[in-house]
């Protein structure tokens, strides 16, 4: 039981890591302080995407799954858990890297917004 509810944790943490990564630009327009947690989780988005590797959490989740009695699977968190919900079937390295372009773009848009604004404060 412990070893089903850690597993089902780590997907929990992993899918939130996924969102921060993805919209936490948008906490750092806000407050720029958020930057400092914001700016390495959004590095580590982009270059998971543009290697092609898979998160450390996923191996984690897995291994745990197995203590449970449970079955792992192969590939990574997205391709198992997002790659159904919300990417069309057939997704492409040339697709993780558009989204990765995706990631990197409305996020540095994001925090060219919050230097903007920071900087309109200063005066």
């Amino acid at each position: 039981m412990f070893f089903h509810f850690a597993a089902n944790a780590v997907v929990v943490f992993h899918l939130g890591f996924i969102l921060f990564a993805v919209l936490g630009g948008w906490l750092v327009l806000y407050r720029r302080r958020w930057a400092w947690l914001h700016a390495p989780a959004w590095a580590w988005g982009v270059w998971i995407e543009v290697s092609h590797r898979i998160c450390p959490l996923t191996p984690l989740e897995n291994s745990l799954r197995v203590r449970a009695g449970e079955a792992g699977y192969d590939g990574g968190f997205i391709d198992h858990y997002l790659v159904p919900l919300i990417y069309p079937p057939g997704l492409q390295p040339r697709h993780q890297l558009y989204l990765a372009a995706m990631l990197l773009g409305m996020n540095a848009a994001l925090y060219v917004a919050a230097f903007i604004r920071w900087r309109n404060k200063m005066r």
